[in-house]
């Protein structure tokens, strides 16, 4: 079982999270699976994009999301280009116009532990000291993103019962919830670990609070972050 976390900040100007069902007009998840946070933490250690995945099997890793900013979502129209090549762009005539959803101003928190002592103790190097191998996006490319180190803190197994949970829950944690007057539910079903191969092998249906707020709920399999504000979490 781990004893300790770490615990990273992220946000940028944008994110998409691509939906896996839609194709002509891109919907956005409205915070990353875990799939796409193991793709951020690849890229800030160096992994090679083509195979990252397997370094963050649900038997190795332990990842979970919180979100801090309110959930915002735009819609901004883009024009796809078939081109083979850079050259003679201006002469390119076969577009593609669509609109692409987005989360405006996104901002998570990221609790990360790993059974690789290795892995875990150079990642929390390069968060210390604010460095990354490769760009940080969020989701796509072009969506450069911040982060911020918050600390590395001791964590311990919670027992069943009543919890205020910090992070966005499987549901599978949850024994019965306890909806509360002027918060914002949702829930998504979100792509959960790929193979090499970046097909989706798990898929796991998550409850959120689209403002961030806590979570009221019995439930199981949850984790306290031993941080100032002893947060109540949950892997996904």
């Amino acid at each position: 079982m781990p004893d300790r976390v770490l615990v990273l900040d992220v946000w940028g100007d944008y994110a998409h999270f691509k939906k896996i069902y839609t194709t002509s007009s891109p919907l956005t998840y409205s915070f990353p699976p875990r799939t796409a946070i193991s793709g951020l933490i690849g890229a800030i250690i160096g992994l090679d994009k083509k195979e990252y995945f397997r370094y963050f099997l649900r038997k190795d890793a332990r990842i979970g999301c919180k979100i801090i900013n309110p959930m915002k979502k735009i819609r901004i129209g883009e024009n796809h280009l078939n081109a083979d090549n850079i050259k003679n762009m201006h002469l390119i005539k076969n577009r593609h116009p669509t609109r692409r959803e987005f989360v405006k101003d996104p901002k998570y928190r990221i609790y990360f532990t790993h059974s690789d002592e290795a892995l875990y103790n150079n990642l929390k190097s390069l968060l210390a000291n604010h460095q990354s191998i490769y760009t940080p996006c969020l989701g796509l490319s072009q969506l450069i993103c911040n982060f911020g180190y918050v600390g590395e803190f001791g964590l311990k197994s919670l027992g069943e019962g009543p919890h205020a949970i910090s992070s966005v829950v499987p549901g599978k944690c949850i024994i019965s919830p306890e909806f509360e007057t002027g918060k914002e539910y949702f829930s998504e079903t979100l792509p959960n670990e790929m193979n090499d191969g970046r097909e989706v092998t798990d898929y796991s249906e998550i409850l959120f609070e689209r403002n961030g707020k806590e979570i009221k709920a019995k439930a199981r399999d949850l984790w306290e972050v031993e941080n100032d504000n002893h947060e109540q979490i949950a892997f996904l």
